[in-house]
């Protein structure tokens, strides 16, 4: 038997099993994994004597550098694994075009890194956007092509992407003489997992997917797009949780969903227990910007989520022509929403808290109440004066001081120093809603260590990324 039939069919069997551990569980929501992670070897290791170009599969091992200086191709039915501590280093606008399986498991203390050796990150507050290297597309992407079954990506940095095809393009869904994104998966059928990692900076949307069972969760955004982008753009065919994330400094929205594309099933994505920060302030457009949005007969819910100086509250987009954009209405029958919290400092933002001319309608359970700023007999989507609103319900985060410490808010983009932890005052305590479990694929996305889901946090009694139990975000 072939060292790839090998492989497959050890995957197969090891997918099986821990779909079937899922199964005999029900549908409640699974707790952390409290087992040790080993480190996994398949097949031969890559060598890194010299820069990585064409395919590859195997194992790239624990703590190596390695550079690469073309498109580099794990082939259908072939698997790449790579270890803890492992660099990859860019020396140009190459990708990484996954058709087989991707394993990108690092760990806390040794996470991987997707990046460019001599890249600088600008995060001073204040810096010159024009010549930020997180929106240059110093490099491509790790692009899941149409036979990609499983991309799983823990404790893993991914930097500077989203640079500019050149030649005949390398993975369906990327079109020639344009941008790629960071991260792309793109079949329905297949597993894309993202935990505990860090994608920062790129020059449209960090993650693009065309389709798949998704859970991404835990992860960090930071400066996602360069004047457009959502830091997770979710179309047709997509289903999945998208929960305890922090999203900071956004193009435009953070996760977005829609239904556009064709493919089946329809898009149904759990937006939870996020935290979004400054967000929407690169996207120039009016009505298009900044926390999370529905549209184009997307469902789902979003519960939980916690945003601070975002452009415009949560979106649900209805039909008609809005200042020149045909928009089509999200599946408002089948979405679900409330216990927000959206604090702001500026007027213009809380005139937007719901967003004109879009169907989102206040929620009793949301904070500030509805009843605080919105006049008598509002109509979702109409003009009103949200002045009672400024400063209301600050999160008293550990570390970050509100009213904002900068002159524009669009310039705070990344962490820094920065807690967005809750301190034990915070209104957001206590205040979130339990009564759903996270959104169950068919079929199940496995619970693994390496083969899929570490964990698929159930929703929290807090508001937003952060629980005071420590069980979310843990960066």
């Amino acid at each position: 038997m072939s060292h790839s039939l090998m492989s497959q069919n050890l995957l197969s069997r090891l997918l099986a099993l821990a779909a079937l551990t899922l199964l005999a569980a029900g549908c409640e929501a699974p707790e952390t994994l409290e087992l040790s992670q080993p480190i996994v070897t398949i097949g031969k290791a890559v060598s890194n004597a010299a820069p990585l170009v064409g395919p590859i599969k195997g194992t790239m091992k624990a703590d190596l550098d390695f550079d690469v200086s073309g498109d580099v191709f794990v082939n259908a039915g072939d698997t790449l694994i790579i270890q803890p501590g492992v660099k990859v280093n860019f020396l140009g606008d190459f990708n990484f075009v996954i058709k087989g399986t991707l394993l990108s498991i690092g760990t806390a203390a040794k996470p991987i890194y997707f990046t460019v050796k001599k890249a600088v990150k600008t995060d001073q507050v204040g810096a010159d956007p024009a010549k930020d290297p997180a929106w240059q597309g110093l490099w491509g992407g790790i692009l899941g092509d149409v036979t990609c079954p499983l991309m799983v990506i823990k404790y893993t940095h991914v930097e500077f992407g989203g640079g500019n095809v050149v030649v005949t393009p390398v993975s369906a869904g990327i079109l020639n003489n344009k941008n790629t994104y960071p991260l792309f998966f793109q079949n329905p059928q297949g597993v894309f997992d993202l935990e505990d990692s860090w994608v920062y900076g790129s020059t449209d949307d960090p993650i693009r997917v065309l389709g798949g069972r998704i859970n991404v969760m835990r992860n960090t955004f930071e400066k996602g797009g360069k004047v457009g982008g959502e830091c997770i753009n979710i179309k047709s065919g997509t289903s999945g949780n998208v929960a305890y994330n922090l999203f900071i400094g956004s193009a435009t929205n953070g996760p977005k969903a829609s239904n556009n594309g064709g493919k089946n099933p329809q898009t149904a994505v759990y937006f939870y227990n996020n935290t979004m920060i400054h967000c929407g302030f690169r996207r120039n457009s009016a009505g298009r910007g900044g926390s999370l949005n529905y549209e184009e007969g997307s469902r789902g819910l979003y519960y939980n989520n916690l945003m601070v100086n975002c452009k415009y509250g949560p979106r649900v987009v209805g039909s008609g022509n809005y200042l020149g954009n045909v928009l089509v209405v999200a599946d408002t029958a089948n979405l679900r929403y409330g216990y927000s919290l959206n604090y702001v400092d500026s007027l213009v933002l809380a005139n937007e808290i719901y967003p004109t001319s879009f169907l989102t309608r206040p929620q009793a359970t949301d904070l500030p109440a509805p009843s605080t700023f919105l006049p008598a007999g509002y109509r979702p989507g109409q003009v009103y004066d949200g002045r009672a609103a400024l400063g209301q319900n600050n999160p008293k985060f550990l570390g970050f001081p509100l009213p904002a410490p900068v002159k524009r808010l669009a310039d705070v983009n990344t962490v820094g120093t920065y807690d967005f932890r809750l301190g034990p005052n915070s209104p957001a305590v206590g205040r979130g809603y339990v009564g759903f479990v996270p959104y169950v694929t068919q079929p199940a996305i496995p619970l693994s260590l390496m083969y899929g889901a570490t964990a698929i946090n159930p929703p929290s009694k807090d508001l937003g990324a952060y629980p005071t139990d420590g069980s979310g975000n843990q960066h």
